[in-house]
């Protein structure tokens, strides 16, 4: 091994413990492999599946609060924000993009506009948007791996 390799080697090893605990079995029986081929997806959001198509029509239906869509402010299918400031959701981890609708429409996260449009949300609405966008090819890029 290169002197390189042995200073990361630890930090390797619990990555690879981490990703080892994170096994299928953690997904819940009910989203089969046949399940998740048709959009359907778990959380650990504690939400219930949700529907890719479903979660598409949400992203263009304007909402009461702001008047705005998803794809308004993001872009169609979350590719291209209207400002540099808002975040891509194409192919943004499902996870994620639950974890942040739920924290906007407790209140725990603020933003003057996602905050009105989360207010509402159901949590099958949530899983159904974290699905569709997650579903989406999107320019954001996983560093796992990565190496210099």
């Amino acid at each position: 091994m290169t002197n390189k390799l042995l200073a990361i080697a630890p930090a390797l090893l619990a990555v690879a413990f981490a990703v080892a605990g994170c096994s299928q079995s953690d997904t819940p029986a009910e989203h089969s492999a046949a399940d998740r081929g048709e959009g359907h997806t778990s959380s650990s959001a504690g939400l219930p599946a949700g529907h890719i198509a479903a979660g598409e029509k949400l992203a263009k239906t304007k909402g009461k609060a702001t008047g705005q869509s998803c794809i308004d402010c993001h872009g169609p299918e979350g590719n291209a924000p209207i400002d540099a400031t808002y975040p891509k959701l194409a192919g943004q981890y499902y996870d994620y993009i639950a974890h942040a609708l739920q924290a906007y429409r407790s209140g725990d996260r603020e933003h003057a506009l996602m905050s009105s449009q989360a207010k509402d949300l159901t949590d099958q609405q949530i899983a159904d948007l974290a699905a569709y966008f997650g579903s989406r090819q999107g320019s954001l890029r996983d560093l796992h791996g990565a190496h210099d």
